[in-house]
């Protein structure tokens, strides 16, 4: 008999949740604040004797028909007074508890499930329900007591259970046609070389329930390829729900369009595209209130409603359908789609919906919780800096006094807080010349925790709109603070530092991020890391997960490498100490020739706006007639990099076939995620080794391995440098018939540490100077016609 798990929370949540979306309250912390009050848990129920009973686990199968549901959770404690036995909830919380007047009703169902359950385990005809509400700033408690019969919890849980029983019948059935669907599916196109070999790779591994490191040159079909095993692994068993993870909207886009391809097969799978919050509100500000915001308005009165409904007509859910169905119903369209998550086959999304504590997807990804999940991560080389990013956070002091200057007239309690906050950062401040590296915060959590304590008080009270709107911006970027706080070991460094507009910051900074992201990858059954750039493989798995013992591959390119030339130029370099219009006219020099060779679009790649505007400027003095030169800007917005690259896509006439030379900046928006096919770029010219710029950060990112005996170098410039460089070649080669030169400018690709970092792809690659490069590139040219 199939069983659906559920837990007593997520039930009660899901089904019993009414009234408004609303951020305009504290109240909204203390989904949070009950995830941190563990300790808290401990010190209430060690404190209520030995009679008492911590953390009991209780379950309670549901029968219906053929399947069950298996509700379980545990109850934070159960004991008897006077021969009443009772139920004890315990919710940690940051407002203060003269507000509590009674128990929130979800709070209270949590417990009344337990109840439900304990009593009929021990056949009690009576049971009670003991709600008990701490601060978590200052430990009070307030606790409120309620009697029930079995009979009143017998006919209350019945209820909640029978609207559940709707959507599990939906589920179950939905299941069948679906699992009955994938067996006919085969893999949509020939397969090519070593194609075959990568897509039973990545079925093996979910099979044998692992992580696997994919290093998938382009061209290898790297999205079908674990599409499609991840399918079949499910109709197998070996999973049930596939969350295909990128950075890029570009990859979503093709993950999207791979499910349709098998889905015109016949396969039966519910796929959604999550889009960020800001990107679907369908207002110009997103403000979510029942004051600001229409669909905020009793959302959780309508949402089920809206959701079942969209289940059980349709299987796809892009941004189009939801924003359709969020308008009919009148709800909020990126809340509705997470809502909607739950019951779908597959969800294509970013990185952060699995991964950031910030944002993740709490219906899959919290304490306790675990699935039978297929991780398919997409583009995997940036969730290094991405992961870093999301498990590090800051705080500056500037904001701290300039909301204690607003409060002095409002709330004596906020000013001191603020003002102890204040107070600590410029000490750290006045022993800080740049940056500063700090063994502990000392003091400071503590008195993080006394302010957020006083402005749940004051966002309580307050009715000035403008005022909590900005005790709320610091309120949450504290509350961010204390929960990186908590993760903080020997993967992090804390240092403070002048901002470069002379706003000083304390930064907890997370540098190696495999505990944080395996924390997450381990509430799945498997995981596929796949990427065009993923050398040296040992750096990414260390950083990624940490299980040096995951499986690897480097699938075979299918492109014949005859049709692509690598050359180094070994007579110039983008060194510092070798910058000056010299160097930037022998690199132009390069680029002169390299295009003249060949009639078409051509893309050089620089290390900075800085070099980009000089070498620019050094090739516009000897740039040929029939040559076209465009340069990448700082702060393109959507409409110019979409006219930058619909520069390349348009094909010349005939009668005037000249060459395009576009300027863009390396590990930038035309890095990497772009797609140039054929005659749209027929050669990259890469200047430098991408090493990023020298900065406090990554100093000491290269110090923390160094104190680890590892080569720090390596990894804060070195390997970072060549992903980006790596990246910048791989936009000229993107099908069997695309045919492209790849020049790489500067002498360091000559030495063994970077040559280590090639690709295989580029067995074969020649050194050039100025003498002869031309030579070897019109060589090339002609082999190639030749050939044709």
């Amino acid at each position: 008999m199939d069983e659906i798990k559920i837990s007593v929370r997520t039930l009660v949540e899901f089904i019993l949740r009414t009234g408004d979306i609303d951020n305009r309250y504290g109240q909204m912390a203390d989904k949070e604040a009950m995830q941190m009050g563990s300790r808290l848990h401990r010190k209430i129920q060690g404190s209520m004797g030995p009679a008492y009973q911590a953390e009991v686990t209780l379950r309670d199968p549901w029968p219906c028909g053929s399947y069950q549901i298996l509700v379980e959770g545990r109850a934070d404690g159960i004991f008897t007074e006077e021969n009443q036995t009772y139920i004890d909830e315990i919710k940690g919380v940051y407002r203060n508890l003269s507000y509590v007047e009674e128990p929130v009703p979800v709070h209270e169902s949590q417990a009344k499930c337990y109840a439900y359950m304990y009593a009929k385990q021990k056949n009690l005809e009576e049971i009670g329900v003991q709600m008990t509400y701490c601060n978590l700033e200052t430990e009070d408690i307030r606790r409120f007591r309620r009697l029930y019969t079995f009979q009143e919890l017998t006919e209350w849980y019945t209820h909640l259970l029978t609207e559940y029983q709707k959507w599990c019948d939906f589920s179950q059935e939905w299941k069948e046609t679906r699992q009955a669907s994938i067996g006919a599916v085969v893999f949509p196109f020939p397969y090519r070389e070593g194609q075959k070999d990568l897509a039973a790779a990545v079925y093996r591994t979910i099979q044998r329930q692992k992580k696997i490191f994919i290093q998938a040159p382009t061209g290898v079909g790297k999205t079908m390829s674990t599409v499609f095993p991840a399918v079949k692994a499910v109709g197998e068993g070996l999973g049930e729900k596939i969350f295909y993870l990128t950075a890029k909207t570009i990859t979503r886009t093709v993950a999207w369009e791979a499910f349709q391809l098998l889905k015109e097969q016949g396969l039966h799978y519910k796929v959604i595209t999550l889009t960020a919050k800001e990107k679907i509100c369908p207002l110009e500000e997103t403000d979510c209130n029942p004051l600001h915001c229409p669909y905020a308005k009793g959302h959780f009165d309508r949402v089920n409603d809206a959701v079942f409904e969209m289940l059980t007509q349709s299987s796809d859910f892009s941004r189009d359908v939801i924003l359709a169905q969020a308008e009919k119903w009148n709800v909020c369209p990126f809340e509705m789609s997470l809502d909607a998550s739950v019951w779908a086959d597959a969800i294509i999304c970013d990185y952060n919906y699995v991964f950031d504590p910030r944002a993740r997807l709490k219906r899959f990804f919290s304490e306790g919780t675990k699935g039978a999940y297929l991780f398919l991560i997409d583009e995997a080389h940036n969730l290094v800096d991405r992961g870093r990013e999301m498990f590090s956070a800051e705080l500056y002091k500037e904001d701290f006094l300039a909301l204690k200057k607003e409060m002095r007239q409002h709330s004596r309690k906020l000013t001191r807080s603020l003002e102890a906050c204040n107070r600590q950062m410029l000490e750290w401040k006045r022993e800080c010349e740049d940056c500063q590296l700090l063994d502990s915060l000392g003091a400071f959590p503590i008195s993080l925790m006394n302010l957020a304590g006083q402005m749940e008080d004051f966002l309580e009270e307050s009715q000035d709109p403008e005022l909590r709107k900005k005790v709320l911006d610091l309120y949450f970027s504290v509350r961010s603070f204390q929960d990186i706080y908590d993760r903080v070991d020997e993967n992090y460094r804390i240092y403070t530092k002048f901002a470069e507009d002379g706003r000083f910051y304390v930064r907890l900074y997370c540098i190696n991020t495999a505990a944080n992201l395996l924390e997450c990858l381990d509430k799945g059954n498997s995981t596929v890391f796949f990427s065009a750039t993923l050398l040296p493989v040992k750096y990414y798995m260390g950083l990624l997960c940490g299980q040096m013992d995951s499986y690897a591959i480097y699938a075979k390119s299918p492109f014949d490498r005859e049709k692509k030339l690598v050359l180094v130029g070994t007579d110039v370099s983008s060194r510092y100490t070798r910058r000056g219009p010299k160097e930037y006219g022998k690199i132009a020099e390069y680029i002169r020739k390299v295009s003249g060779k060949k009639r078409g679009n051509y893309m050089v790649f620089c290390p900075s706006y800085r070099m980009l505007e000089d070498i620019s400027g050094a090739f516009s003095e000897i740039c040929p007639p029939e040559t076209e030169m465009i340069c990448q800007t700082s702060g393109m917005n959507e409409e110019e990099r979409e006219a930058f690259l619909e520069r390349f896509q348009q094909k010349p006439a005939e009668s005037t076939a000249h060459t395009l030379v576009g300027f863009t900046v390396m590990g930038g928006i035309f890095g990497e995620g772009i797609d140039l096919k054929g005659e749209s770029l027929i050669g990259a010219v890469i200047v430098g080794t991408g090493l990023p710029q020298v900065c406090s950060e990554r100093e000491i990112l290269k110090g923390f391995y160094d104190n680890r005996s590892q080569d720090g170098f390596s990894y804060a410039y070195t390997i970072p440098g060549m992903n980006k460089v790596l990246q910048s070649a791989g936009r000229v080669i993107r099908t069997a018939e695309d045919t492209g030169v790849i020049l790489l400018l500067d002498d360091r690709f000559a030495q063994e540490s970077y040559q280590r970092l090639f690709p295989l792809e580029w067995a074969g690659y020649r050194y050039c100077t100025l003498r002869n490069v031309e030579e070897q590139t019109a060589l090339f040219w002609a082999e190639v016609e030749k050939s044709d």
